[in-house]
């Protein structure tokens, strides 16, 4: 018995200490990325190459006075950001990172992921609502508007995908786009798009970070937030990013497969692969944020529900519709 909890524990860190060590370094490839492009150094004085700029910023947070604001709801300020923290982490459990890399293998891994992402806004509108600031607040409503709205439309995408695939295991979902079947970014081009685009609303990532919007907002949700507090949104927005950069690679880019079943792509090992495609989405993300401008926010919500929705759920339909035609449902 406590055999098995020391190495569940250990299968835990295996898996939380990469990712927050991947958050800290993906803070320092935005920041390098982001001065490349606007042909700026970027972080270059903390360690050799600016390598070590992560963890002077880290411990310049964890260091710093956590203020509470005098009229605040203190237990409910101190609870959001951990709440947002720690729903950021839960939903790579059922994260195959290889075949058999998995902390839980469960034939619900979707519907699991369905439910964290539901339950993400609880946190911000918390933080929102206990900073007794009519700006805080403010942004978390639109915080919680933007996720809700583009959290259907990327419902109806994975239900596209489901479709295809026939289970809401995501090793089954990996390993039925290997051997005689296609990656799925082949015959649903235009759900690959929509759901990255909407992977940037849902992370309140530019050019549809409104909860952020300087002119009139400040910082929106997290304006009263510093030190620790602040480091744990942080934390918690960046791991939702490469979170959502690994359901793309999985449900559209064949997962830890490679993109031929040929010698040299063989012999890359499977997580190398899986790495490789993330990395590639998570550049994006910087890359958006960098060239593209800021949306309003009444354009952000009627390209959600006029323009997405109805797509991709004719999609749905479309796609249900051709394999029944040809007799392919699972």
């Amino acid at each position: 018995m406590l055999f098995d909890i020391i190495v569940a524990r250990l299968k835990i860190l295996l898996i939380v200490v990469p990712v927050l060590i991947g958050v800290a370094y993906f803070t320092l490839a935005e920041r390098k990325l982001m001065a490349g492009i606007q042909r700026r150094r970027g972080p270059n004085v903390v360690g050799m190459w600016g390598l070590l700029q992560p963890l002077a910023d880290g411990l310049k947070l964890f260091a710093k006075e956590s203020v509470v604001p005098s009229n605040a709801n203190t237990w409910l300020f101190l609870a959001a950001p951990v709440i947002t923290f720690m729903l950021s982490l839960l939903g790579y459990a059922v994260i195959p990172f290889g075949e058999g890399m998995v902390l839980a293998d469960v034939n619900l891994g979707i519907r699991y992921l369905f439910a964290i992402s539901s339950l993400a806004v609880y946190g911000i509108i918390i933080a929102g609502w206990a900073s007794n600031s009519k700006y805080a607040f403010l942004g978390a409503i639109r915080s919680a508007a933007q996720m809700s709205s583009y959290e259907v439309s990327i419902g109806f995408i994975r239900i596209a995908v489901l479709l295809c695939c026939g289970t809401l295991n995501l090793t089954e979902l990996v390993e039925a786009q290997g051997g005689e079947g296609t990656w799925y970014i082949f015959p649903m081009l235009p759900m690959f798009g929509l759901f990255f685009v909407s992977a940037l609303a849902e992370t309140n990532r530019p050019p549809f970070d409104l909860p952020e919007a300087e002119a009139e907002l400040v910082a929106g949700y997290n304006v009263e937030y510093s030190a620790f507090g602040f480091a744990r949104f942080f934390l918690g927005e960046y791991a939702n990013m490469i979170l959502m950069s690994i359901m793309t690679v999985r449900l559209f880019r064949g997962g830890w497969l490679p993109p031929f079943e040929c010698l040299p792509f063989t012999l890359i090992p499977g997580p190398l692969w899986m790495g490789i495609k993330t990395v590639f989405f998570v550049s994006m993300f910087i890359w958006a944020r960098a060239a593209r401008p800021r949306y309003r926010f009444d354009q952000l919500m009627r390209l959600g529900w006029k323009v997405f929705l109805p797509f991709s759920l004719g999609w749905v339909l479309f796609t249900a519709g051709t394999l029944m035609g040809f007799n392919r449902l699972p």
